[in-house]
């Protein structure tokens, strides 16, 4: 016994000293707080295939039956209380397992159910596309493994949680025409995503110190040289992801010099916790992964050091100061 001690507490201590002494603590997640709306799921209660999505009225759905698929479609609203477009797809089997089965229900080793696929495709206010993320699933598992993602969530990993119903998802046949969803209504719902994204914005630093610069004359911003109230200044970020028209994967190739490539994903500035207005979001061009932002400072800011703060598609960056007047 003395023994089994001793080796749980020289364990601990190895733990201990790994995530202490070597800096290997676990990365904090980007949570996105997705809310969902027009909910509707569509039980697979018809076979005949001229049969399906021909009434444009409420329908009644059959029973659910092993091996009977549904699918559920809903539009996402807003991420993290930010208004934003998209739409959120899901794919299910119905298998019901259990350990003591009823008729119909899959005998297993635990009590579980069948598994599921999910689409997350997000729209900016502006209805340009910003990013797909595919998750899969099934329970008895609490969460769902994100599989991958494109456009502004390229290369990210994480989990999303269990849907959390704030009215009634309303469920359909899918003999309903999906083309009425939004006038035929459905629930109300909301979806935590945790994501481990590749890479996060980041202001680049110079030898000099971070590289913010006054637009008047693209100089640095330095203790000697401050930016003030109501100025432009000039960012050179990066990992701020794809630039239109193209959407390549960033480091795909240089930016072009003989046209502006604009940065896709939403971009936000926040200085001292106060948000920045955002003037252009380009990629630099000649490089392969620098962006130059612009944003306006805003006002009310005590002289000194100020935290910047970049956002690109909800997934925030580190902090870094620079010099205000």
């Amino acid at each position: 016994m003395n023994c089994l001690r001793r080796t749980i507490a020289t364990a601990a201590l190895v733990a201990a000293c790994t995530t202490a002494g070597f800096g290997q603590a676990a990365e904090q997640p980007v949570v996105l707080t997705i809310d969902i709306s027009n909910v509707v799921h569509y039980r697979g209660d018809v076979t005949e295939p001229t049969k399906l999505a021909r009434e444009p009225g409420v329908t009644t759905p059959g029973p659910s039956r092993a091996f009977q698929y549904s699918a559920a479609i809903s539009d996402i609203v807003a991420v993290n209380g930010k208004p934003v477009k998209g739409l959120l797809t899901s794919r299910t089997s119905a298998l019901i397992a259990r350990v003591n089965p009823q008729a119909g229900q899959a005998i297993a080793d635990h009590d579980g159910n069948g598994p599921y696929l999910s689409f997350f495709q997000f729209q900016g206010s502006d209805g340009n596309w910003i990013g797909t993320l595919w998750t899969g699933g099934g329970l008895p598992g609490p969460s769902h493994a994100i599989l991958g993602g494109n456009g502004a969530f390229f290369g990210v990993e994480g989990e999303h949680r269990e849907w959390e119903q704030v009215t009634p998802f309303r469920i359909a046949s899918v003999s309903e025409d999906p083309a009425n969803r939004r006038l035929n209504g459905g629930g109300k719902g909301r979806v935590i995503v945790s994501l481990y994204p590749k890479h996060r914005p980041v202001v680049d630093v110079s030898p000099a110190g971070p590289a913010i610069y006054h637009s008047a004359d693209f100089s640095p911003v330095t203790a000697t040289s401050p930016a003030r109230a109501g100025e432009v200044l000039i960012v050179r970020a990066k990992n701020l992801g794809p630039t239109r028209p193209d959407l390549l994967p960033p480091g795909s190739r240089l930016f072009k010099a003989d046209a502006v490539e604009v940065v896709n994903s939403p971009i936000e500035v926040t200085v001292s916790g106060m948000d920045a207005e955002v003037i252009n979001k380009v990629g630099w061009p000649g490089t392969y992964d620098l962006y130059r932002v612009d944003f306006r400072v805003p006002s009310g800011l005590a002289q000194g050091k100020a935290t910047i703060y970049l956002t690109s598609a909800w997934i925030p960056g580190p902090p870094v100061e620079f010099d205000v007047q």
